[in-house]
């Protein structure tokens, strides 16, 4: 009997480890499966602004909006500041217009700041000096659209705000599909949100961000919840990269980025001279359809006479002597262009604008070593710009940093146009055909094209390529020109401008 007690005291004796041991386990488990998920972050605040002459009673709201799997649970973060007038009683004759820039990686920022939020930041309109430091120049947007059109900025996970949360994977968010069916989704919870579904809806992007707004376009017609879009406004497009990536071998880039090259040389008066701009920049245009295509894909087999011609051509057009083209193979890589154009002056330019220049320690690297002065000499009122507007206008109060732009991001990029498990031969990123398909399906869907002549990493050539081919109608696409780089609103001349294209084009 002793023992047999014996034994049952050791049998309860472990039941009861193994019990305490078990309910530890479970309440790690627990713990690990259930991530604690804060409740997003909302603010509230009301405004007035003159646009065109009315005065405009609007409020602007700043939000976290978690999007969910299909568990219903909430996996990742979009952060978006919405300017909505108020006071509207039919919203079918109000507009609404979402606003993102590209990268991938950047944040609304530069559109936010630059273009068409309620206030803006100014840098030197002439790219003649460095943005400095604080303080900068913030103006109330008198050129704004509120009048026309409520306002919803979006920073895809990975910037501004916007970040995964719960079980959410960047995985999940950065590719060009993940990425487009993200603002899709965010798109269709703030329609639905505000009762907007019988509002007009447009969509503007700027670089990528013009890919993106194809590729999400495209989305929105599916999913059983097919939303039509009115028009996409694409400022410095990105439809097919083959037209804006300088890589050799590229045969396309060597031609799309020929007149840009032609037209800040024009601007630095290294070429030109004497002649209008666009004078030039069509003289240049002809040359690279019917002379420089066909010398390209000649290559070896040209004679030494034709190569001399050629060279002679480009030398004529880009203001570099005609050794360095000869030496160049007749093929000028947009990086060295940018550190040869101004050698002689010991100056690189820019790539998101030709009119900007540096002056670099290494004068004779193989492009800028200090990276785009279009970037670095804009980029710290931009971002200072932003932060204090959110903060003293907006009243956001938040525990994390404002991401302008996220190199992880396009570090860990998906390109892949398709899903996995499917068969895939690398090549450019190209989703005009796809614009050209969802264009014939919404026969209401219009686009505006607005072109920096000075933009050398998204050529106006390429942007006049692109939609000759990939069976877009032409009929339904407006073409703008302006004379300022890939963010041409930076030049106060191009952001007036800038502003009454828009304005028509939302109003036709």
């Amino acid at each position: 009997m002793k023992n047999t007690k014996m034994t049952t005291t050791i049998r309860l004796t472990f039941f009861s480890i193994f019990l305490m041991f078990s309910v530890a386990i479970s309440s790690q488990k627990t713990s690990q499966d259930s991530i604690s998920v804060p409740e997003p972050a909302l603010f509230f605040t009301n405004h007035q602004i003159t646009n065109e002459g009315k005065e405009i009673r609007y409020k602007a709201i700043a939000s976290e909006t978690y999007l969910k799997n299909n568990s219903d649970e909430p996996v990742a973060s979009i952060w978006s500041v919405a300017y909505v007038q108020e006071g509207v009683r039919n919203y079918a004759n109000r507009p609404v217009t979402f606003v993102f820039n590209g990268g991938p990686g950047s944040a609304s920022v530069w559109l936010h700041m630059g273009m068409f939020g309620p206030k803006l930041v100014k840098v030197n309109s002439d790219a003649k000096e460095d943005d400095g430091a604080a303080p900068y120049n913030l103006v109330v947007n008198t050129k704004g659209l509120l009048d026309l059109t409520d306002l919803v900025f979006i920073d895809p996970v990975g910037t501004g705000y916007s970040r995964v949360i719960g079980k959410g994977t960047v995985e999940d968010y950065w590719g060009i599909n993940e990425d487009a069916n993200s603002i899709a989704k965010f798109i269709r919870l703030w329609i639905t949100e505000n009762k907007r579904w019988f509002s007009p809806k447009f969509i503007a992007g700027e670089s990528f961000g013009t890919n993106r707004a194809v590729s999400v376009a495209n989305v929105l017609e599916g999913d059983g919840q097919n939303m039509a879009l009115n028009g996409l406004i694409l400022i410095s497009q990105a439809l097919d990269y083959a037209g804006s990536t300088s890589r050799h071998d590229n045969i396309t880039s060597y031609l799309t980025y020929l007149p840009s090259m032609a037209a800040t040389a024009w601007y630095h008066k290294k070429a030109g001279q004497g002649k209008m701009l666009e004078a030039f920049i069509e003289e240049c245009r002809t040359y690279a359809y019917n002379s420089y295509a066909p010398a390209l894909y000649k290559g070896s087999l040209l004679s030494e006479v034709e190569r001399s011609q050629v060279a002679e051509k480009l030398s004529y057009f880009t203001g570099l002597d005609k050794g360095y083209i000869l030496r160049s193979d007749l093929r000028i890589l947009m990086r060295r262009f940018q550190k040869e154009l101004l050698a002689d002056q010991g100056l690189a330019i820019g790539q998101l604008d030709g009119r900007f220049m540096a002056d670099e320690v290494d004068k004779l690297s193989d492009g800028p070593h200090l990276g785009d002065p279009s970037s670095y000499q804009i980029s710290a009122a931009y971002t200072a710009a932003l932060n204090h507007y959110l903060a003293s206008d907006l009243n956001v109060k938040m525990d994390r940093p404002y991401i302008t732009s996220n190199a992880k991001v396009y570090k860990n990029w998906n390109w892949r146009p398709i899903p996995k498990g499917k068969q895939w031969e690398p090549s450019y990123v190209n989703v005009a055909r796809k614009l050209a398909e969802t264009m014939r399906r919404n026969t209401e869907m219009k686009v505006l094209v607005a072109n920096g002549y000075y933009d050398l990493i998204c050529p106006f050539f390429d942007a006049e390529y692109t939609f000759s081919r990939n069976g877009i109608e032409r009929k339904k696409v407006e073409f703008t020109y302006y004379e300022g780089g890939h963010m041409m609103y930076v030049h106060e001349p191009d952001f007036i401008k800038l502003s009454k294209d828009v304005r028509a084009f939302l109003s036709d």
